[in-house]
């Protein structure tokens, strides 16, 4: 089972500090939020990686190398200019290969336990109507009104005004299919892929309630650090 780490963003929210360090390798608690997802995706028996970079992006290669002093091994996809989400994970299929897969975003916090995507894969590996499996979270203060809704284990765009709205976390797993209308290079987001794929019935998800941080300014990353650094030195 393969996993792919999203890490070619601008991250303009953050700048000054991304004008010359690339979001991922931003330290919180001593370490690039990038190591924090690696390690945690190690923990849960994902070896085998795929990242894909832009904005000053080799600082990430050049940082990680082939992963293997954090226990992993590292295939990259240099995408030059950012492809959007759907574009990225496109142009990175001939690395992940035909068998769903995981994806993250490399720029978030997160105590998600990767382990628990492990039966989801092989049971999406068995069951070709299922094209994606998502991992909700709680709506966070700078993002109220939330993106999908969980029903009964599936996932659907909400109604107007709707209700018991969920947050999007950026993790996933998706069959290949999914992606298969988009030439690689071409930019793509993923949002209208997953609404078709939803509309269709064929989104399963799960709503994950604890510790979770996009850190997309520089006041949540130092929060984030100051909180890391605490638990630390307890």
């Amino acid at each position: 089972m393969k996993a792919m780490i999203l890490a070619a963003g601008l991250g303009e929210r953050l700048r000054p500090l991304t004008d010359h360090t690339p979001k991922p390798l931003l330290k919180a608690g001593g370490k690039p939020l990038i190591e924090w997802q690696i390690e945690r995706l190690r923990a849960a028996g994902f070896t085998e990686l795929v990242i894909n970079h832009a904005h000053l992006g080799q600082q990430i290669e050049d940082h990680l190398g082939d992963g293997s002093r954090l226990g992993v091994t590292i295939a990259w996809s240099d995408e030059g200019t950012p492809l959007e989400t759907a574009g990225g994970i496109a142009k990175a299929l001939h690395l992940l290969g035909d068998a769903p897969f995981l994806v993250c975003n490399g720029d978030v916090y997160s105590e998600y336990d990767y382990g628990r995507l492990r039966p989801v894969l092989a049971d999406m590996a068995a069951d070709p109507a299922r094209l994606a499996h998502l991992v909700l979270v709680d709506n966070p203060a700078h993002h109220p009104q939330g993106d999908f809704v969980l029903d009964g284990g599936r996932v659907s765009p909400p109604p107007t005004h709707a209700i018991g709205r969920l947050t999007f976390s950026g993790i996933g797993c998706y069959r290949p299919e999914l992606f298969a209308g988009i030439i690689p290079g071409d930019k793509a987001k993923l949002a209208p892929l997953l609404s078709a794929a939803m509309n269709a019935g064929r989104v399963t998800g799960e709503h994950f309630s604890g510790r979770w941080e996009d850190v997309g300014t520089p006041a949540r990353l130092q929060a984030l650090d100051e909180e890391l650094n605490e638990r630390i030195a307890a």
